[in-house]
């Protein structure tokens, strides 16, 4: 564990323009960067992190803080980019962002005020940007997301500002988006899109491998499992676990919460991976794998031993796009692009950011049960159908025969960019 050691106060330094090419050799394109901004400790000028907003043509930059020792700004600035396609592709009127600090955030499992006095700190500097409402991400969670709204409400002088944290906790107005399983909803609504798509795939009598047992890969094991499939391969930071006969999940969901995590099962595996090796589990046969925890986990090395018939993609950039055009093209492997299939977090998100400022609207949202889960399920699923739909449509007409999904993805991002022909941007009639 780092040696770690709060810092006296945290303040976000802005770089533009071609200053970013030159201090952080990020190149521009056609959409950002906006803004990169160095989160850092004035009293010794120690670098905590990063912001990068991507992209506000559409509204301002949703997207997590990140807590990871190793999070860099080449990484915060990816996430920040996908989260630009993201909020396009599902037609939210929000722009791309992210932002990452350096920190452990398995120190502070028995150090709560620990944790609140260097979010607080963090929300501090935050509020300087007022093109980015942060969220949760990998570290962070709803109680965080309710100090960042906190202190954002006293910098404003009053609660009820929409500018983040969002996903916060029901009792305090929130949406609880990890609790609700809200991405793994999405992944779900993907999956069962799928199946009139793909003639040999059907989610029953499947096998699923996911890699990283978490709040996204938890979720959607268990909503695979209720269809009957069958979860044969299971990892996080702790363990990597295999069984071709199927893995009692029960016991799984038991387990993701305790301090030895998977590596506590008990159940039959044919094959147990830890340490270097965790990765290993990815190259297990299986019909369905969910890729759900750091970026860039299928690359040139890995992807030929890759077996399975869809890479469902839960974490942000899980692969790059030479090892996605291998899968497609050399072993036929349908790859789910994370930006289109993942998307159910940042709706909800943007609901919960609406709803925090717009009365109409939140009365709408909680109309169907009271707590707003039903209408952000059902917007949820609209999306990502629709979306699946049309990329398997764009897919079947296209010039390039070669073109891969996530070309197909961004071709559907880069449209919705940019004004239609009555020069409005699409946004889902839902969200107005």
């Amino acid at each position: 564990m780092q040696n770690f050691k709060l810092p006296t106060r945290l303040v976000a330094e802005a770089v533009r323009g071609e200053a970013i090419e030159q201090r952080f050799k990020i190149a521009r394109n056609e959409f950002g960067p906006e803004c990169i901004y160095r989160i850092h400790d004035p009293a010794d000028d120690a670098t905590w992190g990063y912001v990068a907003v991507d992209n506000l043509v559409r509204g301002r930059g949703l997207g997590g803080v990140r807590l990871a020792p190793d999070v860099t700004v080449d990484e915060v600035y990816g996430l920040a980019a996908a989260m630009t396609m993201k909020s396009a592709a599902a037609m939210l009127p929000l722009g791309g962002a992210k932002s990452g600090l350096r920190v452990e955030p398995r120190y502070f499992a028995d150090k709560p005020e620990e944790k609140r006095a260097l979010i607080a700190m963090l929300a501090e500097a935050l509020w300087g940007i007022p093109d980015y409402i942060p969220g949760p991400d990998m570290g962070t969670n709803e109680t965080d997301m309710q100090t960042i709204y906190e202190v954002f409400a006293q910098k404003n002088g009053a609660a009820h500002h929409g500018r983040g944290g969002v996903g916060r906790p029901p009792a305090q107005g929130g949406f609880p988006l990890d609790e609700w399983a809200i991405t793994a909803h999405g992944l779900f609504a993907a999956a069962i899109a799928s199946e009139k798509h793909i003639p040999d795939f059907r989610i029953k009598d499947s096998s699923v491998v996911i890699q990283g047992f978490g709040n996204v890969g938890a979720p959607i094991a268990e909503k695979l499992a209720s269809l009957g499939a069958r979860i044969v391969g299971a990892s996080d930071i702790n363990a990597g676990l295999y069984n071709p006969a199927g893995l009692d999940v029960p016991q799984l969901l038991a387990l993701r919460r305790t301090k030895a995590g998977l590596a506590g099962y008990t159940g039959p595996v044919k094959h147990r991976f830890d340490g270097e090796h965790l990765d290993r589990l990815m190259e297990m046969p299986c019909t369905i794998l969910v890729p759900a925890a750091r970026p860039h986990a299928i690359h040139p090395e890995n992807a030929p031993h890759i077996h399975t018939r869809i890479v469902l993609q839960g974490a942000n950039n899980p692969a790059d796009l030479v090892s996605e055009y291998f899968l497609q093209h050399r072993r036929g492997i349908v790859c789910l692009t994370d930006f289109i299939v993942n998307s159910g977090g940042v709706t909800a998100a943007f609901i919960e950011a609406k709803a925090d400022v717009d009365t109409d609207f939140r009365a709408r949202v909680m109309a169907e049960d009271g707590t707003g889960r039903a209408f952000i399920e059902k917007v949820v699923t609209r999306i990502i159908t629709e979306n699946i739909d049309e990329m398997f449509a764009r897919r079947a007409s296209h010039r390039a025969k070669d073109i891969t999904w996530r070309e197909i993805a961004h071709e559907m991002a880069r449209d919705r960019l940019r004004p239609g022909a009555d020069g409005k941007l699409k946004i889902l009639p839902e969200l107005l």
